[in-house]
């Protein structure tokens, strides 16, 4: 039994916990940060008023003494913390003065937060009123995993702020919505530890086009909003997982459910008979090979979209409604997702022709009903039928199978180079194995960089998994040079550029193939240590990735101290050092 403790806290000692990274996010069950300016600036006034605010309630977190899980305040704590970092004015137009409180300056001075500049500053006086409100400030002792799920749920269920999809995700938690929520923040680039600092809300949030919150999620960039299935606010409410989960409710259950509120409600009742239903099934099923499967029939989508330029793929909108439109269309992207699933995974098949497939999809909401009735079950079906009997004459039976099992599509890529820029010790890029000189010549030593990196990542702790990926260009100097050279035009990721390896291998003279085994075999006859040679080798992948063509080398936690031949190398920051003095090694040693 949890013990519950209330004590008023000052904003100012909020903001000393906050900069200890003391205050953490669970995003098994919290949304991300969702609130408008407007709202900031609202709960900013009502502290300079000295008005009451709604309590804050926090966890103590079992495996971390004197750290805290947020269950509710999420938004407020985040407001006022980020007012504090000048994230943004008051009603009045005001910044808060750094100059008045020196925590929140020695933050800035070392480089934890850029400081906006203004015109108009808040007062001394009006800086002391909000450091000083004392904000009540509730306190969960020994609480388990279940207790605070439950609180968690029984407080933001009935939140009228909450959409549909963030109320089932807070009133339940098992492995449907576990999955939904993992596929869902790989599909929107937002992965990230399960458990992370207050202070690195903002790079899993995501930053609506008008808004410009300083989030690192741009709505306008995940798949979601740029396919024009989704609008930005509707991606920013979640109904994107409200779109995986039916998507995999369909495959894993077995049968179609009607696309309706109640029929989502019963996926998350808890010990429903459809909830019970679908967890049992699943569990055959397994999450893994749903996820694995979900995310390279996206990934072939995208192919098609893309097959025409690569560069600047068209909308998925714009190629299957006949009349241009600003509607979003989750349904009908359920219908072919399905329809895709149907045909690569249940029959076995690859599609032979992206240009003739692009060309079947053209106006393709013509042939299957859209209106209020094509909500039933049975009218999906119909709906899951005509698109297959469109598109199915640009698909073969496979032979081999489609890489869909175990390797990353286009979806994990994407969403490993956002995640990378704020876990930068676990990831590495490399835009090829040749220099960028006029005579493309191998870069001397740019293998064994490549082995000393797989050691120093491993070195990172033994729950630790890094990723180094070829193929990807994370300087703009690089990049233009690429382009120059090899008038290959990248694609953007966030802040990296996607350059690919095929152009390297034309200019090798290699199939693609030939490369990638050069990449396997380097590492083979490496002096890396066995066990971690051994693992490495069984997690490396090709994708071709929009006709670029990408490696991507996993690096799975290890239980020791990785070796590269007698020395040890470790990350610091994203580079890879070697651990030299004594005191470095003993570091590296007492991760693990």
């Amino acid at each position: 039994m949890a013990e519950l403790t209330s004590q008023p806290t000052t904003i100012q000692s909020l903001y000393a916990m906050y900069s200890d990274n003391l205050l953490y996010v669970n995003r098994r069950y919290q949304r991300k940060l969702v609130w408008t300016l407007e709202e900031k600036q609202k709960l900013i006034e009502s502290i300079l008023k000295k008005y009451p605010i709604p309590a804050i309630l926090i966890a103590e977190r079992e495996d971390s003494p004197k750290t805290y899980e947020i269950i509710d305040g999420l938004q407020r704590l985040h407001a006022i913390m980020s007012f504090i970092e000048t994230s943004f004015t008051d009603t009045e137009g005001r910044l808060f003065d750094l100059s008045h409180f020196p925590s929140a300056k020695r933050r800035a001075d070392e480089g934890l937060f850029t400081p906006n500049t203004h015109n108009a500053y808040l007062t001394p006086k009006a800086v002391g009123t909000i450091l000083d409100y004392p904000f009540a400030m509730s306190v969960m002792r020994g609480a388990t995993e279940d207790e605070i799920n439950d609180v968690f749920g029984r407080i933001n269920t009935y939140g009228h702020r909450l959409s549909d999809q963030e109320r089932r995700q807070a009133g339940v938690q098992n492995s449907f919505s576990e999955l939904v929520r993992s596929i869902a923040c790989t599909l929107r680039g937002d992965e990230s530890h399960e458990i992370l600092p207050l202070n690195s809300m903002p790079s899993i949030s995501i930053d609506l086009p008008k808004t410009k919150h300083g989030y690192e999620v741009q709505a306008d960039e995940v798949f979601w909003v740029e396919h024009g299935i989704l609008r930005s606010t509707e991606l920013r409410d979640s109904l994107d997982e409200q779109c995986i989960a039916d998507i995999v409710t369909c495959i894993v259950g077995g049968q179609l459910i009607d696309r309706s509120k109640d029929a989502l409600d019963a996926l998350y009742t808890y010990d429903s008979q459809e909830s019970n239903r679908i967890l049992a099934a699943l569990e055959v099923y397994g999450a893994d090979r749903v996820s694995d499967e979900i995310k390279y029939c996206i990934s072939q989508i995208l192919e098609v979209c893309a097959i025409e330029n690569p560069e600047k793929p068209e909308k998925l909108r714009n190629i299957i409604f006949k009349t241009r439109t600003t509607n979003p269309f989750p349904a009908v992207f359920a219908i072919i997702t399905l329809a895709f699933h149907e045909l690569i995974v249940k029959q076995g098949m690859v599609i032979t022709d992206f240009p003739g497939l692009r060309k079947a999809i053209v106006n393709l909401s013509e042939r299957i009903e859209t209106g209020q009735g094509a909500t039933s079950a049975a009218q999906r079906l119909g709906n899951i039928r005509a698109v297959k009997g469109a598109i199915q004459d640009f698909f073969v039976k496979a032979q081999p199978e489609p890489p869909i099992y175990g390797n990353h599509a286009i979806a994990d890529i994407d969403g490993l180079l956002r995640r990378s820029e704020i876990e930068q010790s676990d990831f590495e890029f490399k835009q090829g194995i040749l220099t960028l000189s006029a005579k493309r010549e191998m870069d001397p030593g740019i293998l064994q960089k490549i082995h000393e990196t797989i050691c120093a990542i491993a070195n990172n702790g033994p729950e630790r998994t890094g990723k180094i990926v070829i193929g990807v260009s994370d300087k703009p100097a690089d990049t233009k040079r690429i382009q120059e050279l090899d008038a290959t035009i990248a694609r953007k990721v966030g802040k990296r550029d996607v350059v690919g390896i095929n152009r390297e291998a034309k200019l090798l003279n290699i199939t693609t193939e030939d490369y990638f085994i050069k990449i396997k075999e380097s590492i083979k006859t490496s002096p890396l240590s066995d066990e971690l040679k051994t693992s490495v080798l069984s997690h490396i992948d090709y994708n071709p990735y929009f006709g670029l063509g990408v490696i991507v080398i996993t690096i799975p936690p290890q239980t020791n101290v990785a070796y590269y031949g007698d020395h040890v190398f470790w990350r610091t920051g994203d580079s890879t050092t070697e651990a030299k003095t004594a005191k470095e090694i003993a570091s590296v040693a007492q991760r693990f």
